[in-house]
């Protein structure tokens, strides 16, 4: 059994399995933490009581799920409790559970995944996020997959960052299109088009400019680049992926609000969530901006990379050490 995903991506129910467990071994620290005592309180048979609701509240908000967030799931599992006459923490468990995986159960505003060569993916983000490994890892996925994949470098910004992404081009096996640092990052998009055209390649990945000194400059930068792709392919960039740091907690939002309003974000990916006890923050950032985690960093190397699930993750929070 196969399921398509986005970009013409399939997987196996092996592979689905292999990625839960990757997500699993991400939240350990989130699990060990906040989350751990959360399970505790929800796997006990204690009563149901309002200091019950009040701790559950200060550990969401403790483990960065956001206070707005916190209170609403409080709420809403308290008052289906209620309606069901529970009285037993172990009795709210599922109902718990579930009501997490609503909130990062989002859908992209006016997308819909349309099968297509090539699939054009646009990645966004501050630097310092993982934004270039994160290219390397999806290069290598679908390159594992049989795909064509061309890199282009319209971060022009910064010398380092053209250097980056070519070290990573090298090492997965896949050419990437630069021109000069300070070059138009427009000019570097309309070279990879035509690179991606003449190749007939299946994917193109494109680096963008971390800035975030000035939002207009960010967003007329990437309107230039979606444009120039737009020229060639219709629906082109396919994806607009947001690539944020998990470690960052709250400073996440900050960076999520202000790239979605300089560019059309579809997707996000979180890196580093292996190395946070605060996992809860996809829960805040998903709410905050409606957009869906397509990928989550679950490591080092180049293969730590999984198609995010929300009912996977919530799974993986509550498992018991």
């Amino acid at each position: 059994m196969f399921r398509r995903l986005f970009g013409g991506e399939e997987r196996s129910e092996q592979e689905i399995k292999q990625e839960e467990k990757k997500i699993e071994q991400s939240v350990q620290k989130t699990r060990s933490g906040f989350f751990g005592r959360i399970t505790a309180m929800f796997r006990s048979e204690d009563p149901i009581t309002n200091e019950l609701w009040d701790e559950l509240e200060e550990l969401l908000i403790a483990g960065d799920v956001g206070a707005e967030n916190a209170l609403k799931i409080v709420e809403r599992v308290r008052e289906k409790c209620e309606k069901k006459g529970f009285k037993f923490a172990s009795e709210a468990r599922s109902l718990l559970k579930s009501e997490l995986v609503n909130r990062l159960d989002v859908d992209t505003p006016q997308y819909s995944e349309r099968s297509t060569k090539p699939y054009v993916i646009l990645v966004v983000g501050v630097n310092g996020v993982g934004k270039t490994t994160l290219i390397a890892k999806l290069a290598n996925r679908y390159k594992a997959m049989g795909k064509n994949v061309i890199l282009a470098a319209a971060d022009t910004f910064r010398a380092a960052a053209i250097d980056q992404l070519q070290h990573w081009a090298d090492r997965v096996g896949v050419p990437m299109i630069s021109q000069q640092p300070g070059s138009d990052p427009g000019a570097v998009a309309y070279d990879a088009t035509q690179a991606t055209y003449n190749q007939q390649a299946d994917v193109l990945i494109i680096d963008t400019a971390g800035r975030l000194q000035s939002k207009h400059n960010l967003m007329k930068e990437l309107e230039k680049i979606s444009n120039v792709v737009k020229k060639r392919w219709q629906y082109a960039p396919h994806e607009v992926l947001l690539v944020l740091d998990a470690t960052t907690g709250q400073n996440g939002l900050i960076q999520a609000r202000a790239f979605t309003q300089a560019a059309q974000v579809t997707h996000l990916a979180l890196t580093k969530l292996d190395g946070t006890a605060k996992g809860g923050i996809a829960f805040a950032i998903v709410q905050e901006i409606e957009r869906p985690i397509k990928y989550i960093g679950t490591g080092e190397t180049i293969n730590d990379l999984a198609l995010f699930d929300g009912e996977s993750f919530v799974n993986a929070l509550f498992e018991e050490e």
